[in-house]
């Protein structure tokens, strides 16, 4: 071989080495390397600095009349506020928060079962709507068009382990598994009401989860949460794939302390339920009754940070005096905490803004009050000029 060839293949060698090396840094860069992407292709999880902006806060009422909020951000940033006990409507904002759009009529009529859930591998969205106060028959509605339209469809839901199909009235929304041998799955807190809603059935009472590996068409029960007289439930996912699962008690059956939210914990996609624990930090409701209230629950979608915002009310008497509050490890403590309104709070939803779309930097809270009032605000707001670092584990 003549050392024009060597030369030639040396500069080709170094061309294809340059271009490879190339592509592997346009990879590195891309919203894949730096964690799970939705349909949108957008990074499902992204850096805290949004959500540390000038300190934000606003309100605005969006329904009157009816009860039981959910509030889910689809994966292009579109903001959707369901409601209804009497007929489920959503509304829409495509700005953030900014403005809505029309109500949107789901089911008429058609009785809120929460745990609206956005698949964040295709961009659709489902619904769960009951036929009046469970137990009661359900229709599921899927949106593949970010909650402009809805169609009913057919689906399948196993028994638990006790035989008992569960009823989806009122928990917060579900959520899309992003780490670990489960993601991708759907996952979504119900309920068994034994029968019943009357005083006598609810020592029967338990919650759980549904779940679904194939996009919503077929789910699974999972086994009970391991504690009895409770309803209406949050779940979150953290970084590392556990599931945090905190729950509204109505009634003690073991004498732990029904006015504080109980907690337990999932390893194997929310299957089933462990450890569970009473937070000394989260009261269920007013606290001078054994009745508890439903809550809202989001992890803001930071990649390799587990803050989870969590809202309810601290109140010694009445549903008044809406508050949020912040955890930075997961869910272990909560050591901020900041009052919403004075007035009155009952029933509640959370979720978070997405990165790369104009929900970016927002957290959202859905809450009963004369009607549906959604307030917006970011983590600065709810610091109230503390530094973030004093709270992010070392």
């Amino acid at each position: 071989m003549s050392n024009a060839a060597i030369s030639i293949g040396t500069r080709t060698l170094v061309l294809v080495t340059a271009i490879a090396f190339a592509a592997e840094m346009a990879r590195a860069d891309s919203p894949q390397a730096a964690g799970p992407v939705t349909a949108a292709d957008t990074a499902a999880e992204g850096s805290l600095a949004p959500f540390l902006d000038e300190s934000r806060f606003e309100t605005q009422q969006i329904y009157t009349g009816e009860r039981f909020p959910n509030v889910i951000v689809a994966v292009d940033g579109t903001v959707l506020a369901a409601w209804g006990n009497k007929s489920y409507r959503v509304r829409r904002s495509e700005d953030g928060g900014v403005t809505w759009g029309p109500e949107i009529t789901v089911a008429d009529p058609g009785f809120q079962g929460g745990g609206a859930v956005v698949d964040e591998r295709t961009g659709e969205i489902l619904v769960f709507v009951e036929a009046g106060h469970p137990p009661a028959p359900l229709t599921v509605y899927r949106s593949k068009d970010q909650g402009r339209s809805w169609t009913a469809e057919d689906v399948t839901i196993a028994p638990d382990v006790n035989g008992n199909t569960p009823s989806m009235h009122m928990n917060e929304h579900g959520i899309t598994l992003r780490h670990g041998p489960h993601a991708g799955r759907l996952l979504r807190p119900t309920r068994s009401y034994a029968g019943g809603n009357q005083r006598a059935a609810w020592p029967n009472h338990y919650t759980n989860a549904i779940y679904s590996d194939d996009g919503g068409k077929m789910w699974r029960t999972s086994a009970p949460f391991p504690a009895m007289g409770t309803g209406e439930a949050t779940l979150a996912e953290l970084s590392d794939g556990r599931i945090y699962y905190n729950s509204r008690r109505h009634l003690s059956t073991d004498g732990l302390n029904p006015r504080r939210r109980h907690i337990a914990w999932s390893t194997d996609g929310g299957a089933t339920w462990e450890d569970l624990a009473v937070s000394d930090e989260l009261p269920d409701g007013d606290q001078d009754r054994d009745y508890g209230l439903m809550a809202g629950l989001v992890r803001l979608p930071v990649k390799d940070h587990d803050i989870l915002i969590f809202s309810n009310i601290d109140s010694p008497e009445g549903r008044k005096r809406g508050m949020v509050w912040a955890s930075f490890d997961g869910g272990k403590t909560w050591p901020v905490k900041r009052l919403v309104t004075e007035g009155s709070f009952a029933y509640s939803s959370l979720d978070a803004g997405r990165p790369g779309t104009p929900s970016e930097g927002w957290i959202y809270l859905l809450f009963e009050s004369s009607g549906a009032t959604m307030a917006r605000f970011n983590l600065a707001w709810l610091l109230d000029g503390r530094d973030v670092k004093e709270f992010l584990p070392k």
